[in-house]
């Protein structure tokens, strides 16, 4: 079994995505996204999934994907907002290095806006993504090992904050040249 490096969790735009990316890129390791591995996966949109099969038929697919990158992926992993809201997802995070991107309602809105197709916050977003938080927050606390507020700050800053919470700082070799 092979564990991931980080793990982010957060709500929608929190930038889990973006950030993902680019501490990928920094550790030198890959990067992968469990909704990027359901839309495949199903061949369609999650929104269209939420439709066409029903909420608990995504969360399976989305059981499947987590156990899946969980056991398989060394890199830097991001789960979609609800992976947390199952107790089995939940236990195989424990011990890991994760990361809850933490954002307010505003930022989310500014970075993703509330229109996009995301099933949960279909009617009512703003009261919706409130309510999810209510529930996912404790949830999101109770696994990570480091909580970053990603609000007015840039990409680049977050992961330098994941690095430093998480103490992934490679040591520079000592130029012994520089040094005489």
């Amino acid at each position: 079994m092979t564990s991931p490096a980080v793990v982010l969790i957060g709500p929608p735009g929190a930038g889990k995505s973006t950030v993902g990316a680019l501490l990928a890129a920094r550790l030198g390791v890959g990067y992968r996204d469990t909704d990027a591995d359901i839309v495949a996966t199903a061949g369609k949109p999650i929104a269209e999934i939420f439709v066409d099969e029903g909420e608990p038929h995504f969360r399976e697919l989305e059981r499947t994907a987590v156990r899946a990158a969980l056991d398989s992926h060394p890199g830097v992993l991001s789960l979609g907002g609800g992976a947390i809201m199952d107790d089995g997802t939940r236990k195989l995070l424990a011990g890991l290095p994760v990361v809850f991107l933490d954002v307010q309602l505003a930022d989310a809105v500014k970075r993703v806006g509330l229109d996009a197709p995301r099933p949960l916050l279909a009617v009512n977003p703003r009261k919706q993504w409130r309510e999810l938080m209510e529930r996912r927050r404790p949830l999101y606390t109770e696994v990570a090992r480091a909580v970053i507020d990603t609000g007015e700050r840039t990409p680049q800053d977050v992961v330098e904050t994941i690095l430093d919470a998480l103490e992934l700082r490679q040591v520079q070799p000592v130029d012994r040249e520089e040094q005489a």
